[in-house]
């Protein structure tokens, strides 16, 4: 089952850029319904888009794709050369060096807007730190996470 629904993927996937007028290869790893799919192609940074933008609204196109034709509930994660999985050790690094600095200074510190899915990252990354506390604040697309010192 899980071969023939990869197979089935991969091959809408490929049709699905090659439309898109994008050559790509394609590698997929299965957790329970979630599809890892990373895209190998010499126009990553057009398909990746600023700040990953591009990159999150194809996952979403997919999904709904998938959704509609494959009455399985899965889910495609989908990243580019490895772009998601740079940007997720970013922030989990950027959240404990900041989460250190509040700590230390016991000072409050905004961090620049972000989605609300690398919101998530840094949130998850701190939530098992006694010494700080996160919050999102402001509104979309403007809100932020920041992190306080435990009171």
């Amino acid at each position: 089952m899980f071969e023939e629904l990869s197979q089935q993927l991969e091959k809408r996937i490929k049709e699905f850029f090659l439309k898109m007028g994008y050559e790509v290869e394609l590698k997929i790893l299965r957790n329970d319904k979630i599809f890892k799919v990373d895209i190998q192609t010499k126009n990553s940074q057009e398909l990746i888009g600023e700040k990953g933008k591009t990159l999150m609204e194809i996952q979403h196109i997919l999904n709904a794709i998938f959704k509609k034709e494959i009455k399985n509930e899965i889910f495609i994660d989908l990243d580019i050369e490895g772009y998601k999985e740079r940007k997720i050790k970013y922030l989990k690094e950027l959240a404990r060096s900041v989460a250190d600095e509040v700590a230390l200074t016991k000072k409050e510190k905004i961090l620049e807007p972000m989605s609300a899915y690398e919101r998530r990252i840094i949130h998850l990354e701190l939530a098992s730190r006694p010494d700080v506390i996160t919050e999102s604040i402001g509104k979309e697309p403007k809100r932020r996470v920041a992190i306080k010192p435990y009171p």
